[in-house]
C-alpha cells in the first residue's frame, strides 16, 4: 500500500470551495472517452440566478443535484513545481487542497423551454405581416420621452444564451412551437394562419399535379406568394416543419401535415365542443380526397377531451381542445390542473399528458405513483388524485 506525506496548501483561502466533484452518467462517460485528439466536445452549464443549474451537451439536458456524502472527501494534488521537495522521507507529497462534503450527480432532464411562451409574447407573425417593416415601430411607448419605441427582437442567439436546452434540443423545441426565424428573430406563427398556409400547401399539391413525397419547393413557394402574399421565406420554413427539405424538394410528413390541419380546426372548439363524427367530417373535407385515410384521433393525442354526451341514442362523443401545452410544466400543478378538469383518468388518456415533462416511461410512472392513486374496476385501471382539489 502507497503511503503519501500530506501537506496543507498554502493558499487555503482561494483554494477553499474552488473544487468539486461530480459523477458522470455512463452515456456521458461514453461520449467523453470516444471524444478523439482534436475534437471538441461541448459541455455548457446553463442557468440564471433564480434557476437550477443544467448541464448541456450537444443534444442532451441534464439536471444538477448537489447529494450529501457521509463521509468527507479531501481534494489533493501533487505540489507546485519549484515548491518543497516531492518527496520527504523516502514518501510522496501531495497538498491537501480541499475538504468537500457533498458530490453534484447528473439527472436525465427535458428540456426547459417553457420560458419561450413569455420571451416570444407579442411578436407573433400572422397574416398581413408580410409587409412590415422589419423596424416597425413597437404600439409601446417609452413613458420618459413619449415617444413609440422599436420593438426589440429576440434573436436565436439569445434564446441559446437564455434558455436551459442543448442546441438540438433548442432547435426542435422551436420547430415544435413552430417559431419562425425571420430577419435574425424569433417570431411564433399565429395559429390561424399557419393552418391557413397548410391548407394552401395540400391544394397546391393537388392543382399543381405535384408529388407529395418530391414537390419542388420553389413553385410552391412562388405560388403562395404570387396568389396570397405569403413570404417565400415563411412558406419555405413551414415546410420545413412538416417533412424533410432537401435539393429543391419537399418530402411532405402525411401524418404530420394532417395532424397540424386537425388541431387547426379543433382549437376553435376549446370552449364548446363538437360531435367527433362532425368534427372528423369536417377534417376529412380539408385535408382532401388524397389524404382523408390518414385522419385518425390518435394524431391529435395530447391535444383534446373526448366526453360522452347522452342527449342521443347511441351516445355521442363529444371533442374538447385541451392541449398538454397549455398546462403547467411543474408536475404537481400539473397534476392538480388535471384532476380538476377529469376527476377520474384512465392510463392511456393521461399519459400523453405527461409526455412533454418526463424523459421517458419510466419517469411518466414514477410521476403517477407519487401524484395520482391507480383504482381498478370492471372497466380497467383509473388514476385519481391522492390529494383533494377544492375547485
Amino acid at each position: 500500500m502507497e503511503e503519501y506525506d500530506l501537506t496543507f496548501s498554502f493558499n487555503p483561502s482561494s483554494d477553499t470551495g474552488a473544487f468539486k466533484l461530480m459523477a458522470l452518467p455512463p452515456e456521458l462517460c461514453k461520449l467523453i472517452e470516444s471524444t478523439g485528439d482534436g475534437e471538441c466536445l461541448s459541455l455548457n452549464i446553463k442557468g440564471q440566478s433564480e434557476e437550477d443549474a443544467v448541464l448541456c451537451t450537444l443534444d442532451k439536458t441534464y439536471t444538477i443535484r448537489s447529494v450529501v456524502l457521509s463521509n468527507s472527501v479531501l481534494v489533493v494534488t501533487p505540489p507546485a513545481v519549484g515548491a518543497a521537495a516531492d518527496r520527504q522521507n523516502g514518501e510522496d507529497v501531495v497538498v491537501i487542497r480541499d475538504q468537500l462534503n457533498e458530490i453534484l450527480e447528473l439527472v436525465p432532464s427535458v428540456p426547459r423551454l417553457h420560458r419561450l411562451n413569455g420571451l416570444l409574447r407579442g411578436r407573433e407573425y400572422d397574416e398581413g405581416h408580410e409587409d412590415e417593416d422589419e423596424d416597425e415601430e413597437d404600439v409601446s411607448s417609452d413613458a420618459e420621452n413619449a415617444r413609440p419605441r422599436k420593438r426589440q427582437k429576440f434573436s436565436y442567439e439569445d434564446a441559446r444564451e437564455t434558455l436551459q436546452a442543448s442546441d438540438i434540443e433548442l432547435h426542435e423545441g422551436l420547430r415544435a412551437r413552430r417559431v419562425l426565424v425571420l430577419d435574425g428573430e424569433l417570431r411564433p406563427i399565429a395559429p390561424s394562419h399557419l393552418n391557413t398556409i397548410l391548407e394552401l400547401l395540400l391544394n397546391y399539391l393537388v392543382s399543381l399535379s405535384l408529388p407529395h413525397d418530391a414537390a419542388d419547393i420553389k413553385e410552391l413557394a412562388s405560388a403562395l406568394e404570387d396568389d396570397h402574399d405569403i413570404k417565400k421565406s415563411v412558406s419555405t420554413q413551414v415546410m420545413g416543419w412538416f417533412g424533410q427539405v432537401s435539393d429543391g424538394k419537399w418530402k411532405m410528413d402525411v401524418d404530420d401535415v394532417v395532424k397540424g390541419v386537425g388541431v387547426g380546426i379543433l382549437r376553435t372548439y376549446k370552449d364548446e365542443p363538437i360531435a367527433q363524427d362532425d368534427f372528423l367530417g369536417k377534417w376529412r373535407k380539408t385535408v382532401g380526397d388524397t389524404f382523408e385515410a390518414r385522419v385518425s384521433l390518435n394524431l391529435l393525442s395530447g391535444n383534446y377531451l373526448s366526453n360522452p354526451s347522452y342527449l342521443t341514442e347511441p351516445p355521442t362523443h363529444m371533442l374538447t381542445y385541451f392541449p398538454s401545452s397549455s398546462l403547467p410544466v411543474d408536475p404537481a400543478t400539473r397534476f392538480t390542473d388535471l384532476f380538476l378538469t377529469r376527476a377520474r383518468w384512465k392510463a392511456e388518456e393521461i399519459s400523453p399528458f405527461l409526455a412533454d415533462i418526463v424523459v421517458n416511461s419510466k419517469e411518466r410512472d414514477k410521476l403517477l405513483l407519487k401524484y395520482a392513486r391507480a383504482i381498478t374496476d370492471t372497466e380497467g385501471i383509473w388514476y385519481t388524485a391522492r390529494a383533494k382539489y377544492n375547485g
